[in-house]
């Protein structure tokens, strides 16, 4: 199991908060260090200006200039725990709030701890528990004078707070900056994969043939890919409907042709032989529109217009069926489009128009209207219609529910498992005029 989150931006998050983290954390000990040196250096020469100051009051001899000493006086601070002290060889001079040299802690002589051997004339640094120290050392004829200026630890401590602190809440508001900066760089640099997605869901629902190869560099290759599978499957898809139709007219050339023979050398007397071959003909229908609708691999079906598709089947059926006089009346949007193959659409239409104009007693209607993301389609004719029994009977393949009329029972089943394999539905029922109901849904 995977610490890391599914999602690719919440990933890039969590990486990128922790390395700006990590980066942080370095940075902050870097620059914690630097300006430790720096608070340091800052205070040294504070002492250094002091112990240069009071070095001017020894004398080649050895000896001290207690005139000068009066003259360059204690700190101003020096009631806050700041001082000096000189110790030459023969006495030692103190600022005046040193007076109690063991309120500043000291285990001996004033620096020891802080002092270094080396040239006399550098200045060291020591430390104690409450004070801190800068010493110097100088050789004079009488002997070595050091001079020590202090003071109070918690001064070192108030200069970090003023200026480590500040830094290191910059630092924090920096990281908040940065973290923002990367969602944002997120959230615009993961907007081509969403546009990849609305594309493909595009092509998915009809709206596009293929992908647009306008992508950024990194998604380029993809998209050709995506693209060339659409292509591939597109082939098949019309090789696949090839063979539907090379079969189909294998299949039924031989089968009008027995039909015929049947009838001109009166080998079927009864009806029983043609009514045989009709039956096989509409499985042979049955199947293969079944086999095409289904066909794996398809691409995304295509948008089709719906009042078209109406408007060209009721032209060809009021022909055919113009001796018998029925009215026609079409409310279908000429914006309304269903997502169907073309065929498959035109197929379904025509069975149930045709069943509708066989029935019909003087008018068929046919309406359709957007529900959610489907299209109902509704024809309703003035004929005798359906009993709620025989509702069931009338899609079972092959099943005539009145043989006084032509056809082989196959038309409101191939219509109802072509709607299905589309996604849609098939629903009989009883107009307000009585007749057949025939509601077909299909996909927006």
């Amino acid at each position: 199991m995977t610490l890391l989150p599914r999602s690719i931006r919440s990933r890039l998050l969590l990486i990128g908060a922790f390395l700006t983290g990590f980066a942080l954390l370095v940075a902050s000990l870097s620059i914690s260090g630097s300006l430790e040196q720096f608070v340091r250096r800052s205070l040294n020469d504070r002492l250094d200006t002091q112990i240069a100051l009071l070095l001017r009051s020894i004398r080649p001899d050895g000896t001290v200039d207690g005139t000068m000493l009066s003259d360059i006086g204690p700190f101003t601070q020096h009631r806050r725990g700041w001082g000096w002290v000189i110790e030459a060889p023969s006495r030692t001079y103190a600022s005046r709030d040193v007076a109690q040299l063991d309120r500043i802690h000291w285990e001996g002589p004033p620096g020891r701890e802080g002092h270094f051997r080396g040239a006399p004339e550098s200045l060291r640094a020591g430390r104690t528990d409450a004070a801190y120290v800068r010493t110097l050392e100088k050789q004079t004829a009488a002997g070595v004078i050091r001079i020590t200026a202090f003071a109070p630890i918690g001064v070192l401590n108030r200069l970090r707070g003023t200026v480590i602190l500040p830094v290191i809440a910059t630092l924090g508001v920096l990281s908040l900056a940065l973290l923002a900066a990367t969602f944002v760089q997120l959230h615009f640099g993961l907007k081509p994969l969403a546009r990849l997605q609305e594309a493909l869901t595009a092509v998915r629902t009809g709206r596009l043939d293929r992908v647009p190869a306008h992508q950024p560099s990194e998604l380029a290759p993809l998209v050709a890919v995506l693209n060339a599978l659409l292509d591939e499957n597109e082939a098949a898809l019309a090789r696949a409907r090839g063979h539907v139709a090379n079969l189909a007219h294998s299949l039924k050339t031989p089968l009008a042709t027995l039909s015929i023979r049947l009838t001109e050398l009166d080998h079927d007397s009864t009806g029983q032989l043609g009514e045989l071959v009709g039956r096989i003909d509409g499985a042979i229908r049955h199947h293969l529109g079944r086999a095409r609708a289904a066909s794996p691999g398809a691409p995304g079906n295509p948008l089709v217009p719906l009042a078209a598709t109406v408007d060209e089947l009721v032209l060809a059926l009021g022909r055919i069926h113009a001796e018998r006089r029925i009215s026609f009346v079409s409310d279908v949007s000429p914006d309304l489009a269903v997502k169907c193959d073309p065929q498959d659409l035109a197929e379904m239409l025509g069975n149930l128009l045709d069943n509708a104009w066989k029935w019909a007693e003087s008018g068929i209607t046919v309406a359709a209207e957007e529900v959610g993301s489907a299209v109902r389609i509704a024809i309703e004719d003035d004929g005798p219609g359906l009993a709620a029994e025989a509702i069931d009977q009338a899609l079972v393949p092959g099943r005539r529910l009145d043989e006084r009329e032509e056809g082989h029972g196959f038309g409101l089943p191939i219509a109802r498992e072509l709607a299905e394999l589309h996604g849609g539905s098939l629903e009989l029922g009883r107009a307000a005029t009585g007749g057949l109901r025939v509601v077909l849904t299909l996909p927006r």
